[in-house]
């Protein structure tokens, strides 16, 4: 890949944008950066991003809105309490109305990541 910064420091990029009280998904993050079949790598990204206060990794979540990152948080709730805290929804650990919050880079930003 030709680019100044690797692909964790891209997923940071847009996980910053993503808007307080709105989330997305893995697989979204990945399809915006030109790497569709890299909805893992995002997730190990956010895996890795706890320890910086800048990235709000609560904000993304799997495809169907399930809180799978939740045991990175230090807390078994700790991530579903953030996202309440922004207006967010869950039960079962999953965020309720979720096409409702759900954004989508390819669709809210004006360009892919080059």
């Amino acid at each position: 890949m030709a680019s100044e910064k690797n692909f964790f420091e891209r997923v940071y990029e847009v996980v910053k944008l993503i808007p307080y009280g709105r989330v997305t998904s893995y697989g979204a993050i990945a399809r915006y950066l030109g790497a569709a079949g890299s909805a893992r790598m995002v997730g190990w990204a956010m895996n890795n991003s706890h320890d910086m206060d800048t990235i709000p990794a609560q904000r993304v979540v799997n495809r169907i809105g399930l809180l799978t990152g939740k045991h990175h948080f230090g807390g078994s709730s700790a991530m579903q309490q953030l996202l309440e805290a922004e207006g967010v929804k869950i039960k079962d650990n999953q965020v309720l109305d979720f096409k409702k919050v759900f954004w989508d880079p390819n669709l809210e930003l004006p360009g892919r990541d080059s």
